[in-house]
């Protein structure tokens, strides 16, 4: 008894064989929808935030940095890490801008004020 009867191929059973072709072509399907363009989109989005890094940015390196971006290059970018102490990190290395909260933003105005 054979356990895969897709995988026969004869004479008799040829149509078998276009099944296994639309088995194969629906697996490639699933896989594009749940893989390959979801890891397109987040690469396009990660794109667009190395793209518009400025200064007074607060920043995450892929080495676990965190710091404000004091000045911006061409392919790179001078993070500030402490009161004297600035890094020269490539462009790529940055992971993520950090947002602040409106909480936060808000709490600075009033002890400003």
């Amino acid at each position: 008894m054979n356990l895969f009867p897709v995988f026969q191929t004869s004479p008799a059973q040829g149509s078998n064989s276009y099944m296994m072709i639309v088995m194969f072509g629906a697996i490639f399907v699933i896989m594009y929808f749940f893989i390959i363009r979801p890891q397109n989109k987040k690469q396009k989005e990660t794109e667009k935030m190395v793209a518009a890094l400025k200064k007074g940015d607060r920043v995450i390196t892929i080495g676990g940095v965190h710091g404000v971006i004091s000045s911006t290059k061409e392919q790179s970018v001078i993070v500030k890490v402490d009161d004297n102490c600035k890094i020269e990190f490539s462009r790529s290395a940055i992971a993520s801008v950090v947002a602040e909260d409106k909480a936060k933003a808000d709490e600075k105005a009033k002890e400003e004020a």
